[in-house]
């Protein structure tokens, strides 16, 4: 299995997370932990595994000092 890094979806681009899931259960709880995180997620199934795609909304621009 060779998943893509990312995923677009509604125009968004979201980035896979990095692992593999096995269960729905362990996939759940990662994807409630990553809401809660303030994240967009995405869980796509292959071949029997979970992955999961992230995205973060940028809420602001930081100021820098001049």
């Amino acid at each position: 299995m060779n998943p893509n890094l990312s995923l677009m979806s509604d125009g968004k681009k979201l980035m896979w997370d990095g692992r593999l899931y096995t269960t729905r259960e362990e996939v759940s709880a990662v994807r409630e932990t990553c809401q809660n995180d303030g994240f967009e997620v995405r869980v796509v199934e292959e071949d029997g595994k979970f992955l999961i795609y992230t995205r973060r909304a940028v809420k602001g621009v930081a100021a820098t000092a001049s």
